[in-house]
């Protein structure tokens, strides 16, 4: 799976968790095509989470031979671990019988703008309600919060 490459340590821990959830990871599954938009899914029913990778690199204009310098493609790098993320706070969710894990209140005062965008989007596509986006978006920035809820409420 390609989209390992930018990945850090604390990512890589998240999949190994994931994994060990009885949940598969796929890369740049049939389901990408259906919005360049999006760069992860997460399916309940089928305990899978997808990566988009190749809509990430589109997005964020990725250049194959700037990988080698660690600090090019950053934007690339962020969406996908912000995406690996997101969609295992979903899978968290789904372990904790569909309800979020955190107080929303507190969730909804720390989402800023761009987040409250991307929001409304996701919703339209998922269908997923209010509180869990919110709390999935919440969570993309916090690695070791999405870490130990895995170990919490998943395993």
């Amino acid at each position: 799976m390609e989209f390992i490459i930018f990945l850090g340590k604390l990512d890589k821990e998240i999949i190994e968790l994931v994994r060990k959830a009885n949940y598969s990871i796929v890369e740049n599954s049939p389901i990408c095509l259906n919005n360049k938009k999006y760069i992860g899914f997460h399916n309940k029913t089928q305990k899978l989470i997808v990566i988009c990778t190749e809509n990430a690199k589109k997005i964020t204009n990725f250049r194959k031979k700037q990988l080698l310098n660690k600090n090019d493609n950053h934007k690339t790098k962020l969406y996908i671990k912000k995406a690996l993320r997101h969609e295992a706070t979903h899978m968290i969710q789904a372990c904790n019988n569909n309800k979020i894990i955190g107080n929303i209140e507190n969730i909804k005062k720390r989402l800023n703008k761009n987040k409250i965008k991307a929001l409304k989007s996701s919703m339209m596509i998922s269908g997923s309600k209010l509180n869990k986006e919110l709390e999935a978006y919440l969570l993309e920035d916090k690695p070791r919060k999405v870490i130990n809820a895995i170990k919490k409420y998943c395993l």
